[in-house]
């Protein structure tokens, strides 16, 4: 069923792709659905679009199916970005994250004139925090001491593993590790960004405040849109 709502987000989210402008690709399983229609109307159509992509994952997917992928560095503003999200709520607040693409991605985000987010509804909260911890990115060698100063703003703090496929810490596409902490309900998410970038070691958090323009919310049989 989540299958159905990530396609209808992702065809919403088509619908703003215009030909000749340069496209952010985020990443995930519902980005994934969104990159797969997008090579299929560039072909069909013969749409000239440049993308730049927040992860080598979606550097890959997006080249094997024919999208042309520049660097990142090739450019100082993109026209638009489509990324998905591990948790958002009527504020347009968002947690990113979980698939430790975190920094690229706000690089992309904020490098874009418009960022829309697309989401099935289990994505979906009253408040940030309800469902999943912050992800935040660290240089390796300031773990440590990063976890006790989350500690000290209420965080609940652990070190994300590489599971069954790696031994000991995820690394990420930059080479740090991910640590992940669970705040709870994030009222105030603007000031916990804040405080969490303000720790020295801290490369990037996964709190996305104030830069989403439309939140595309797909369910079994309809899109809701917040703006």
């Amino acid at each position: 069923m989540l299958d159905i709502c990530r396609l209808k987000a992702s065809q919403k989210a088509l619908s703003h792709v215009r030909n000749g402008i340069v496209l952010g690709l985020g990443t995930g399983s519902t980005v994934a659905v969104f990159i797969k229609l997008l090579a299929k109307m560039v072909k069909d159509k013969g749409l000239d679009i440049k993308c730049v992509a927040t992860s080598y994952q979606s550097e890959h997917l997006a080249v094997d199916i024919g999208l042309n992928v520049l660097p990142l560095e090739s450019f100082s503003c993109i026209d638009l970005a489509v990324d998905g999200a591990d948790e958002v709520d009527g504020r347009m607040a968002l947690i990113k994250g979980g698939g430790a693409a975190l920094t690229r991605e706000k690089v992309v985000a904020s490098m874009a004139k418009e960022y829309i987010v697309i989401v099935d509804y289990s994505k979906l909260s009253s408040r940030i925090g309800e469902k999943k911890p912050v992800p935040i990115e660290v240089l390796p060698y300031a773990w440590r001491y990063v976890m006790k100063r989350i500690e000290k703003i209420n965080g609940k703090p652990s070190l994300r593993g590489g599971g069954k496929y790696k031994d000991g810490p995820i690394l990420t596409d930059n080479g740090n590790f991910i640590i992940d902490a669970y705040f709870g309900v994030i009222n105030g998410p603007e000031e916990l960004e804040y405080r969490i970038n303000s720790i020295a070691g801290v490369v990037e958090c996964g709190l996305f405040v104030g830069l989403a323009k439309r939140i595309y919310v797909g369910y079994p049989d309809r899109v809701d849109e917040i703006t």
